[in-house]
């Protein structure tokens, strides 16, 4: 008997592929923009909600369940279909938008941002998954950078968006940007979006390796945050969290249908582009954080002018995103990688030694430099994650590449937030407190404290704190691909 379980894969999909396109690029446009004008308002919620001790969960609360669900959606979408599992998440993350708008106090908002995450999860990897289903390997780079103008036209917009709405109205504004773009996201994948199902009896969820896995990020979460104040109670879930990662190897190598493949791994070019973007989705969320709070707190610009400094990244990106198809087809990837990452090491390591006399334009440049390197390494690092395993593992590795970026960008986020507090709390002296800090982080809800010129130069050495420890990552990534043992250009 003919066997009817197919794999969805494999299925025709029945629409135009320009709609499937709108709803991607909008949908890519809201969970980006999400991003650019949060990081602008991220000073004012500090200030407001008295959250600098917690101002990293900010961030790491939606990270981590984007982190944690993206897999999940990965096996679901073969069982339940791309658009059913995209139209979840974006009913998630509108949800969560709204609710984030609403919140009355930090714990709040960080569990709204935690159900935006769960949103994002299914939305940010099913992007790039469609785009696999629908174009070819030579097609696929040009595509990824047309849709990346919805990311470089997010950034552009977003710090003016975020910047007005802090300036004028409220950080709650920022949350109820999403909202409207959701809803047409939403009603495009209802009207416009249709596709032949094929459900997989066989597929099963690798339940256990989702638990090891949210326990080993959890608990590595919470680690980095007590680490400036609780160092045992962190070394205690430090521990937690490495036996989760190890019952999880464990795990998906006795699951049959695992819930990160350890067969894509045996490529160690394949594994080395999944790590480069986990590590620089890091460094992304570093300076896309914290120019802003530089330029806040020590400058004392607007919202609107410290959030345009992270633009220049952006249109950068936007651009050389669109060289990516060349150079991998005339360069060994390592070389590319190498080469733009070590011209981004420069840029950060004149910020470990900058003042409070260090030009504004330094950090146009800056962030113009990541900008260029990001756009062209991650794209490849997406090509080529995707090229490099079998067709029937497409989306799987698209999964696995999303959960990479989004764990960098959690595990950092709680990281630099870390360090940040860590050396505030070692520079406070002269009766200088936190709370005061707090009270002058943000340009527009700034207090009148004694010792003012004391705090800025406290904050300052937080700050170098966090750009040194992204010195140490780039220098890390650099020496993981010279180990690339590939030698030539990937067909």
């Amino acid at each position: 008997m003919e066997n009817k379980t197919a794999d969805l894969t494999q299925q025709p999909v029945h629409n135009k592929r320009w709609l499937i396109m709108v709803a991607v690029f909008i949908a890519t446009f809201m969970t980006s923009v999400e991003v650019t004008i949060v990081t602008t308002a991220l000073p004012a919620i500090i200030s407001e909600l008295h959250g600098l001790a917690f101002q990293s969960w900010i961030m790491s609360a939606y990270l981590l369940t984007t982190a944690v669900t993206t897999p999940i959606y990965g096996k679901l979408a073969d069982s339940m279909g791309r658009r059913n599992v995209f139209l979840w998440g974006g009913i998630v993350f509108t949800g969560g938008s709204f609710l984030s708008g609403l919140s009355p106090s930090i714990l709040i908002l960080v569990v709204a941002r935690g159900i935006q995450g769960i949103g994002a999860g299914a939305v940010m990897p099913l992007t790039f998954t469609i785009i696999a289903d629908n174009f070819s390997f030579k097609q696929r780079a040009n595509v990824l950078a047309f849709n990346n103008t919805a990311w470089g036209l997010s950034a552009l917009v977003g710090p003016l968006i975020g910047g007005f709405l802090v300036d004028r109205l409220s950080w709650h504004w920022v949350f109820f940007v999403n909202v409207p773009l959701g809803i047409l996201v939403i009603a495009l994948v209802l009207f416009g979006y249709h596709e032949r199902r094929a459900f997989n009896s066989r597929l099963t969820i690798d339940w256990l390796g989702i638990v090891w896995l949210a326990i080993g990020l959890v608990g590595l979460l919470l680690a980095i945050q007590l680490l400036d104040t609780q160092p045992l109670y962190a070394a205690g879930l430090l521990v937690i969290a490495i036996f989760g990662v190890w019952r999880l190897i464990v795990q998906e190598h006795r699951f049959a249908d695992p819930l990160l493949s350890p067969a894509m791994f045996r490529s160690p070019t394949f594994s080395i582009q999944i790590v480069t973007a986990t590590i620089l989705s890091g460094v992304l969320i570093g300076y896309q954080v914290y120019f802003p709070i530089w330029l806040q707190s020590l400058y004392h610009v607007s919202a609107t002018t410290a959030g345009l400094v992270v633009t220049s990244s952006s249109i950068m990106w936007l651009i050389a995103s669109f060289f990516v198809g060349p150079l991998i087809a005339k360069f060994v990837p390592k070389r590319i990688a190498i080469s733009l990452i070590g011209i981004m090491l420069v840029g950060y390591f004149c910020l470990i030694f900058a003042g409070r006399s260090f030009p504004v334009w330094a950090f146009y440049v800056i962030a113009m430099l990541n900008g260029t390197g990001m756009g062209i390494v991650i794209s490849m690092n997406t090509v080529l994650s995707q090229h490099l395993v079998a067709p029937n593992m497409v989306g799987s590795a698209t999964s696995i590449l999303t959960l990479g970026r989004s764990l960098g960008q959690t595990v950092m986020a709680g990281l630099y937030g870390a360090i940040l507090n860590l050396v505030i709390r070692l520079n406070l002296h002269d009766g200088i407190h936190f709370s005061q800090v707090n009270g002058v982080i943000s340009s527009s809800h700034q207090t009148v404290v004694a010792h003012h010129l004391m705090i800025d130069q406290i904050i300052l050495h937080g700050l170098h704190g966090v750009f040194i420890s992204v010195v140490i990552i780039l220098i890390l990534v650099i020496v993981i691909n010279w180990l690339d043992p590939n030698r030539k250009i990937i067909q």
